[in-house]
């Protein structure tokens, strides 16, 4: 199973773009870091299978849920994810193999704060100040 989430191919892709691990103390050195490799393992693992941190095989993937989930909070603050974005998609790209033609982008969870234009150019009107009248016959109170 863990052979099958980070394959060599994609690992000789990423390993270069994260980074490097701090020099161990000589004096109490602590514990041993996971292995990047294992920590990317774990991360999939949860892409993969939707489930929570607590609940990664900490046995099959050679990594803890909580190790995981911050080795990807340390590499999210470094930039990694974009770096290896754009390495894959020139890949892709010079391959031949990405067609956007089958794109799609989502902007759901973009708020429109001030509202948004219709189709005509207008201002569409908020409803912040518009007040409704409730199943109980009062008026609705805005908080």
């Amino acid at each position: 199973m863990s052979a099958d989430l980070v394959p060599d191919d994609l690992w000789e892709r990423v390993a270069p773009l994260l980074p490097g691990r701090p020099v161990r103390r000589l004096r109490y050195p602590g514990r041993l870091p996971v292995d990047d490799r294992a920590a990317l393992r774990a991360i999939v693992y949860v892409l993969c299978k939707g489930v929570s941190w607590r609940d990664v095989p900490t046995g099959q993937l050679g990594c803890s849920g909580v190790t995981a989930w911050r080795r990807l909070r340390d590499w999210t603050e470094a930039g990694v994810w974009p770096r290896i974005h754009q390495v894959l998609l020139t890949e892709l790209r010079a391959a031949g193999l990405l067609d956007m033609d089958d794109a799609a982008i989502d902007a759901s969870h973009v708020r429109a704060l001030k509202g948004g234009r219709s189709r005509t150019g207008i201002k569409a009107p908020s409803t912040i100040h518009n007040r409704s009248t409730s199943a109980t016959g009062r008026r609705a109170q805005h908080l």
